[in-house]
C-alpha cells in the first residue's frame, strides 16, 4: 500500500477515500456555520453594543478562525481514539459522540477562562446562562447543533429532518 500523494494513489477521487470526503464535507459545513452562529449570536455579548462595526466583523470572523480549529480538533481527537480505518462507514456513532463531546469541553472550558479569568469577553443581560455551568447557553447550543448537523451534511442525510407524511387509505 502506497502513502496519499504517491504515485499509485495520485489521481484518485474522493470516493476512494470515503473518510477525506466526509471530513471535507463536514469541515467545510462547519466553517460556514460558526461564520453565521458567531454573526447571528453576537447581540448576547457586550460588544454588541460597546465595539464599531469593524469590531464586531473582526471578533466574529476571529471567533469563527477558533471554531474552525475547535472542530477540526474534536473530529481529529475523536477519529484518533473512537473511529477505525473504514470510518464513517464503521464506528459513525462513537465519532459524532466524541466529537462534539470534545468541543462541547473545551467550549465550556474557554467560555469560563474568558469570561471569569481573563475578561475578555462578557455577556449581555440577554443571553440566557445555563446555571451550573455559568456559560452562555447559545455557545454551549453552538457545539451541539452544528457539529451534529455537519455530521448529517458530511454523511448525505438531510440536515432538517424530514417530518414523515403518513396517508391513511
Amino acid at each position: 500500500m502506497s502513502a496519499p500523494g504517491t504515485a499509485s494513489t495520485r489521481g484518485r477521487s474522493d470516493h476512494t477515500f470515503p473518510w477525506l470526503r466526509t471530513l471535507r464535507r463536514y469541515m467545510g459545513f462547519v466553517a460556514v456555520a460558526n461564520l453565521i452562529w458567531e454573526f447571528a449570536h453576537m447581540p448576547l455579548y457586550t460588544l454588541w453594543e460597546t465595539g464599531s462595526a469593524g469590531e464586531i466583523i473582526f471578533a466574529a470572523v476571529h471567533c469563527t478562525g477558533g471554531d474552525i480549529l475547535i472542530a477540526l480538533s474534536a473530529i481529529m481527537l475523536s477519529l484518533f481514539l473512537l473511529g477505525n480505518g473504514a470510518w464513517p462507514a464503521e464506528r459513525r456513532f462513537p465519532v459524532v459522540v466524541g466529537t462534539v463531546a470534545f468541543g462541547l469541553a473545551y467550549t465550556i472550558f474557554s467560555e469560563w477562562l474568558n469570561i471569569e479569568i481573563r475578561q475578555a469577553w462578557a455577556y449581555r443581560d440577554l443571553m440566557p446562562i445555563i446555571p451550573v455551568l455559568d456559560a452562555g447557553l447559545s455557545p454551549v447550543l453552538q457545539w451541539i447543533v452544528i457539529p451534529l448537523a455537519g455530521f448529517r451534511f458530511a454523511l448525505g442525510l438531510p440536515v432538517v429532518p424530514r417530518k414523515r407524511v403518513t396517508v391513511d387509505a
